[in-house]
């Protein structure tokens, strides 16, 4: 057979030239759960500084890539995810700005709400987005023939880009703390992480048949989906919480 990643002809369990496993196989659901989870929680890969290169220079080209068997260079989604979130717990308890800093008076108990849960349960709140990134791309690239669990992992990595996003910005407010210059910036966050999605999509869907046209407007609409979505849930869930207590 040859090598999925390098196309070098390969025996036995692992390419001679590059190191890959030869057994790369396409992501299932059960394989997803019973092993790439685990070992992402409990193991730690090479790869992290070439991963991140890689999303924030053709990070749908390079997942697409990695999830069509090009794996032995790009580090495990979910290490990735937790490495990312953690280091940004730690950033942020330096930080003396917070959420509701920008947000308006009428607002400032939701987004306290919001900033408390996130910030207590900073994995959950990721890792249970993601399978929903993961139904609205699948349902929006659905011609893509993509599996659901591909979805799942894609997003995976784009999630891990927005955090890092994030966490650039939390970065910013221990080192600058003037609210009115902050408050700007905060303001296009929005913008950014629709601009980085739709990046993500157009880049990673490019090879499926797509007109760049198309391409554009699913990517866009897939995008803003996905922020509507996340606001409605978050919202309905700290009601939910206030409610019940």
């Amino acid at each position: 057979m040859n090598c999925l990643h390098c196309n070098s002809k390969a025996d036995g369990s692992f390419c001679q030239n590059c190191g890959q496993k030869t057994t790369t196989h396409r992501f299932l659901l059960k394989h997803m759960i019973t092993h790439d989870f685990v070992h992402g929680v409990f193991h730690l890969d090479k790869g992290f500084l070439f991963t991140i290169k890689e999303l924030f220079t053709r990070p749908g080209h390079s997942i697409r890539d990695y999830i069509q068997g090009k794996r032995a260079k790009h580090f495990n989604c979910f290490t990735l995810l937790i490495l990312i979130i953690t280091v940004g717990h730690i950033v942020g308890e330096y930080s003396t700005v917070r959420l509701a800093d920008f947000a308006s008076s009428d607002s400032k108990e939701f987004v306290t709400e919001l900033e408390t849960a996130t910030t207590t349960y900073p994995k959950l709140f990721v890792l249970l987005t993601i399978p929903i990134y993961g139904l609205i791309s699948f349902l929006w690239f659905r011609t893509s023939k993509q599996n659901y669990t591909e979805h799942v992992i894609l997003n995976s990595y784009k999630s891990a880009g927005e955090l890092l996003i994030a966490s650039l910005f939390t970065i910013l407010t221990i080192f600058y703390t003037n609210l009115s210059v902050l408050k700007i910036v905060y303001s296009w966050m929005t913008f950014l992480y629709i601009s980085y999605t739709m990046w993500f999509y157009f880049q990673y869907f490019s090879k499926f048949g797509y007109t760049k046209t198309r391409l554009f407007v699913r990517s866009l609409f897939a995008s803003i989906t996905l922020t509507i979505i996340l606001a409605s849930i978050t919202f309905f869930v700290l009601e939910v919480k206030k409610g019940i207590e």
